[in-house]
């Protein structure tokens, strides 16, 4: 294990159990407003995560990697039904456009820069493992293989599994407004190809009185509503993105020192 500086000071926080995973994981960032330190692990702690991983997280980091994620490198102490709705959700992250690092949940290593960038976003809806990745800096990975549970049992059924899921997708992404916007255009094209075939079709005379007229009206505006919903979507999405005063860029290093007095 790499010598650490000294003195040395490790500090653990035992929280109120309501508070929840995820915030309690961000107080790692409000205790950066008051203490010195130069890097940060989170883990879990039912025992499943490899703590021998840390000593390859130390290594990384004084490689010169400001975040460095721990990623298993199997699941085969999880059950069938685990291993395939983590997959799942993993798969849907990054279909709906979420940056996320597959099979790593929220054992990492963040150097005090990193969290201090990290902070900088105000959102209150919070997803760590999306929000992480868009800090930008330097990172790697560190695989380990996941251990059985060590008491207790999972608190992640598949509808908080689903609910982490929506959570991620709408805190990160505005993929599905746009899909229901190209969704919208698909229709709108479509009702316009129905009210031609309507028209041609009342032309011919093989329809019923009123039914032409009645076919292309609800297929005009449902497209017309479903493409309108889509562009207020989109100005929705902006909004929303805007709301959450997110850094505009994260400056890593620079080239440029104070000058000495000397």
């Amino acid at each position: 294990m790499p010598s650490l500086p000294k003195p040395t000071v490790i500090i653990a926080a035992y929280l109120f159990p309501a508070i929840g995973d995820i915030k309690t994981l961000y107080l790692q960032d409000s205790w950066k407003r008051d203490l010195f330190f130069d890097i940060s692990i989170s883990i879990d702690c039912d025992g499943q995560d490899d703590i021998d991983a840390m000593d390859q997280m130390l290594e990384q980091y004084e490689a010169g990697f400001e975040i460095v994620y721990g990623v298993r490198s199997n699941r085969e102490t999880d059950t069938f039904f685990k291993r395939t709705t983590a997959q799942m959700f993993y798969s849907l992250l990054t279909k709906m456009g979420v940056e996320t690092v597959f099979n790593h949940a929220d054992y990492r290593l963040m150097s005090a820069k990193a969290v201090e960038a990290l902070s900088t976003f105000n959102e209150v809806n919070l997803f760590l493992r999306g929000m992480v990745p868009l800090i930008g800096f330097k990172s790697t990975n560190v695989y380990y293989a996941r251990h059985e549970r060590i008491a207790g049992k999972s608190h992640y059924p598949l509808s908080k599994m689903l609910k982490l899921a929506t959570d991620g997708i709408t805190s990160l992404s505005v993929k599905p407004i746009r899909l229901i916007t190209l969704f919208g255009l698909i229709v709108s094209v479509v009702s316009f190809i129905g009210v031609i075939w309507a028209v041609v079709m009342s032309l011919s005379g093989n329809t019923i009185t009123g039914w032409a007229s009645t076919t292309s009206i609800i297929c005009f505006l449902s497209g017309v509503q479903l493409l309108s919903i889509g562009v207020i979507g989109e100005y929705i999405g902006k909004i929303y993105l805007e709301s959450k005063h997110r850094p505009r860029y994260i400056v890593e290093k620079t080239t440029w020192s104070e000058p000495s007095n000397d």
